[in-house]
């Protein structure tokens, strides 16, 4: 009796854990919904979802379940009652700004049910994520080269920005990086820093972060710089919250970075490549992201098609392992679902999400021949349901 009793304490730490990092949870039914964030247009209505068994690896398409314009980066409050999605676009209401939508998850049906809107306060937002509290919702606008800060009410909708920080300069590429471009922003495991990845200033801004308030203030140093003309897009933390990694779009490398998570404060470790060394033509990358044992990094290359696979040493540097082909066009975003075991590639310009099994001993990628028919997929998110 007192084994049980003490497994049940070990299990309840482990979920409240979870839930206060903001960490994806599992499920031990193995049962998730997946939701897909499109570029909507002839084929493309909105957010669509699938019920995913993590046993089996099958999944069930339900569908559209919100129509809504270019839903783009979806991110899922810690209740798993909210879906928030970024509006992909330049105009809104006659604003240089795009939008930013609440939904309620309705967990039998997978239906998103549309709670309101509110402006992005700036063009092209890319990016949304939530603090670690779980009040406020984060978003990066590409157009805009700004990030803004929303609280989230009660009742799940959105209130107008508490806090706006306008990205000024440029960077070494006159075309691509003409002026700030932010492509995402997180918060750290302690929530008392948010980062984010500006890909026009080949900078990663580092901000102080009142989760009290929901504001943003400049750190003391405000930046860590990357090598001129690298665009970096996305960063993923490591689980020990001891490195960050950054993917950068236009020098198809990753950098990894040392945290020093009391100052929050950078220190650049490496580069390395996406891509093989014989290969020649044009490749921008796209994600990245730490598989959840801390072993190994994955990262999309849009150009090559492929995942590159990196396993992660003890001091958090890293060794090419392989690259595995996405069966599909332009891997704009993947995922990794909550037990680490299958990595879902969303290959944006073959109209597809494949679907590859982890091998969490080695990294490997292999594909198990399930592919997902999503029109335009961008950004991929997993819901434990009961």
């Amino acid at each position: 009796m007192m084994r049980r009793q003490i497994a049940i304490f070990i299990a309840v730490i482990v979920f409240l854990l979870a839930a206060a990092s903001g960490a994806p949870q599992t499920n031990a039914k193995g049962s998730y919904l997946i939701y897909v964030g499109t570029y909507t247009g002839p084929t493309s209505k909105g957010v669509y979802a699938y019920r995913f068994n993590a046993v089996t690896g099958k999944s069930t398409s339900l569908g559209l379940v919100a129509e809504t314009t270019n839903p783009s980066f979806l991110a899922i409050d810690r209740t798993r009652r909210f879906l928030y999605a970024v509006n992909e676009i330049s105009d809104y209401q006659g604003q240089k700004s795009g939008g930013v939508s609440a939904f309620a998850i309705d967990p039998k049906t997978g239906k998103l049910a549309f709670l309101n809107e509110v402006p992005s306060r700036g063009a092209d937002p890319c990016y949304v994520t939530l603090d670690k509290s779980g009040k406020y919702v984060l978003v990066a606008n590409y157009g805009g080269g700004n990030v803004a800060a929303f609280p989230i009410l009660n009742d799940g909708r959105l209130s107008e920005a508490a806090a706006f920080i306008q990205h000024t300069g440029r960077g070494h590429d006159p075309e691509r990086q003409e002026g700030p471009h932010a492509h995402e922003i997180e918060l750290a495991n302690d929530n008392r820093f948010a980062i984010a990845a500006d890909l026009g200033l080949d900078e990663l801004l580092i901000y102080h972060f009142d989760a009290a308030h929901g504001t943003l203030s400049p750190n003391n140093p405000p930046f860590a710089k990357l090598q001129p003309g690298s665009g970096p897009r996305h960063f993923t933390f490591h689980p020990s919250g001891k490195y960050v990694y950054v993917i950068n779009e236009m020098g198809s490398t990753v950098t990894a970075f040392s945290y020093d998570a009391a100052h929050g404060t950078l220190r650049e470790q490496q580069t390395i490549s996406t891509l093989p060394k014989d290969f020649k033509g044009k490749n921008d990358t796209a994600e990245i992201e730490v598989h959840p044992n801390g072993k190994f990094l994955y990262g999309s290359n849009r150009g090559h098609d492929s995942i590159a696979v990196f396993a992660i040493g003890p001091k958090g540097m890293l060794k090419a392992v392989e690259y595995v082909s996405t069966e599909g066009k332009t891997p704009r975003s993947f995922a990794i679902d909550p037990t680490g075991s299958y990595l879902f590639a969303a290959n944006q310009g073959s109209n597809k999400v494949v679907v590859f099994r982890i091998d969490s001993k080695t990294g490997h990628l292999s594909s198990i021949g399930e592919a997902l028919d999503a029109p335009s997929p961008v950004c991929i998110k997993f819901v434990a349901i009961d």
